[in-house]
């Protein structure tokens, strides 16, 4: 079997705090990063903290631990970005000169699963490899300003967390004609893990177990929401890579541009933010996911459990 070669770029954050604000923080990164330590036609070539979910502070040696333990250390793991891109700036860091080491070597598939900033620093200090990339896996984008996505029913609207916290990654990777690979919140409020689901990971290998333990404080958030699971985001960007024919998608064409904040309740003070919309109109290539096939829960769970 021909392997693909895939490198992670991760917020990382499984059973951590959140540093802002009370509660706990996203698990789903760590479903796809497992899921992906699990798959049998992948390789993983390298994985590349960043900051988004949390501090590089914690998404980097939660990287290392899962590496160490569910990979034997064999995976290497870098630091990146601790903040957005700063244009005047582009300061490299760890990752960065880590993920252009591995390109100059073969091509690669990048799953961004956090903020895409390692990757468009990428590119201000490397254009040469943008043709490397052999595909950039996200999690972001949307169809239309007024789409919007809110966890459970009290109505409050959640950020495109990963798009909101570095506009400047996005606009460099389609400056740079990087194939662009979007999983919205439109694919992933489709698919729910619940707490039998958690039972059912609790009872596996070592990963499973670590995952399921973590994952309990995170989905009793969500229950308190209103919701009866929760939504595992990032792992749909990891399945399309694995398994793309279980996952539906359609060509679109992706730009960005500004309207008012949905998140922001009661906005009569005109907040605006920057949204990325993909469409049929003008902008960049993109593969848009938004549906998975009618047994799409059971493969996943297939692959967790393997």
């Amino acid at each position: 079997m021909t392997k693909k070669k895939v490198w992670i770029d991760t917020d990382l954050s499984v059973g951590m705090t959140r540093h802002k604000r009370d509660g706990y923080c996203d698990v789903d990164d760590g479903f796809a990063v497992l899921q992906l330590m699990k798959a049998q036609n992948v390789e993983i070539c390298g994985i590349s903290a960043v900051f988004g979910n949390t501090v590089i502070e914690n998404s980097y040696p939660l990287s290392q631990e899962m590496s160490k333990e569910f990979a034997m250390g064999e995976i290497p793991v870098f630091r990146g970005a601790g903040e957005a891109i700063n244009l005047k700036e582009g300061n490299s860091n760890e990752a960065v000169e880590g993920l252009a080491e591995a390109l100059r070597k073969q091509s690669m598939i990048i799953m961004a699963i956090g903020p895409a900033t390692n990757i468009g620093l990428l590119l201000l200090k490397y254009p040469e490899l943008s043709n490397k990339i052999q595909e950039v896996v996200l999690v972001a984008g949307r169809r239309t300003a007024q789409d919007y996505f809110k966890i459970g029913n009290k109505g409050n609207h959640a950020q495109d967390l990963n798009f909101d916290l570095d506009n400047d990654a996005f606009r460099l990777m389609f400056e740079h004609g990087v194939p662009v690979t979007l999983c919205p919140f439109e694919i992933s409020n489709k698919v729910w893990v619940k707490a039998a689901d958690l039972d059912a990971l609790a009872k596996g290998d070592k990963g499973n177990q670590w995952l399921a333990e973590a994952s309990r404080a995170w989905l009793q958030q969500w229950v308190d929401q209103g919701a009866d699971g929760f939504n595992p985001f990032d792992v749909l960007a990891s399945h399309y890579i694995i398994s793309p024919e279980d996952i539906i998608f359609e060509d679109l064409n992706a730009r960005l541009e500004i309207h008012q904040d949905d998140t922001v309740k009661e906005n009569d003070k005109q907040v605006f933010k920057s949204y990325l919309l993909c469409d049929k109109g003008a902008g960049s290539p993109v593969k848009y996911c938004y549906d998975v096939v009618p047994d799409y829960h059971k493969k996943l769970m297939d692959s967790l459990l393997k």
